[in-house]
């Protein structure tokens, strides 16, 4: 089972939530996706879910807790696939990371299927998802632990706007080095006959006007300090600066807008870099 919050590790939340977790299914084994995703940011939880959660074993129950509505009108969540469940809030967190795999059918969990004492409004993650996704990793059917629904709230990122050969995105995620992951799938340059080491104009951040950069496969392949687009261990464009940080450089956080304009037929390739 893997755990995905925006609990941080200071308080016993994630804590009390294993525990729950333990006392149902007591041979799970947990992995700890993380527990640093920004408070109350539901992309930033989809993105790294779903860039994650393919990677773990058939069966695999995935509990993700990203909740600002906790205690409001959104539904309690299981979503089944052939290869895992999800379990979490249905505010868009978990349809990313499902959707990769194929949803088969979403169950809203009915409380008095999950916890027998009151179901505290304020933590759901442990009163409400944690037995559920117990019970599921226990060998319980989704089926029995709440009802089918039909409908339930898409990918937390929009897909990007495409027109002739202006691309228009937005960053979903600032990792760590402060690449800016763009919601621009992988399959866009394949789709377009990008080759790597030609030169797209992107406008984005401090770059008011379009400029040119290079599409790199590797970092290896700009110059240190060089603003490149590459292709992410994601599946999605990024927008980096080799040994530097893109982020600072554009002035640039998650939600910021990206626009591209391709080039025609594959592009004409930069200057390869020289090392000195």
């Amino acid at each position: 089972m893997t755990l995905t919050t925006d609990f941080g590790t200071a308080d016993s939340y994630v804590a009390e939530m294993k525990a729950v977790i333990l006392s149902l299914c007591p041979e799970a084994v947990l992995v700890d996706i993380t527990h640093e995703v920004e408070r109350f940011n539901i992309r930033m939880g989809a993105y790294l879910l779903a860039r994650s959660a393919w990677l773990f074993p058939r069966g695999t129950v995935h509990l993700a807790v990203v909740d600002p509505g906790v205690g409001g009108g959104r539904k309690p969540l299981i979503l089944e696939t052939p290869s895992a469940f999800f379990v979490g809030p249905d505010n868009g967190l978990l349809t990313a990371a499902a959707k990769r795999q194929g949803i088969s059918h979403a169950y809203q969990i009915r409380k008095e299927y999950c916890w027998p004492s009151k179901v505290s409004e304020t933590f759901h993650g442990r009163d409400l998802f944690a037995p559920a996704a117990g019970h599921l990793a226990a060998g319980k059917p989704p089926s029995s632990l709440g009802v089918e629904v039909s409908t339930y709230v898409e990918s937390a990122f929009p897909s990007p706007k495409i027109s002739g050969r202006i691309v228009e995105g937005e960053v979903i995620h600032v990792d760590r080095f402060g690449n800016l992951v763009t919601n621009i799938d992988r399959k866009l340059p394949e789709t377009r006959g990008l080759r790597f080491g030609s030169a797209i104009r992107i406008q984005a951040g401090k770059i008011q006007h379009p400029r040119k950069v290079r599409f790199a496969e590797t970092y290896s392949q700009a110059a240190r300090g060089e603003l490149l687009l590459t292709v992410g261990s994601g599946g999605f464009l990024e927008v980096s600066v080799n040994q530097g940080d893109a982020s600072k450089r554009l002035g640039l956080k998650a939600g910021g807008k990206i626009k591209l304009l391709l080039p025609a037929s594959g592009g004409r390739k930069l200057e390869p870099i020289r090392s000195s």
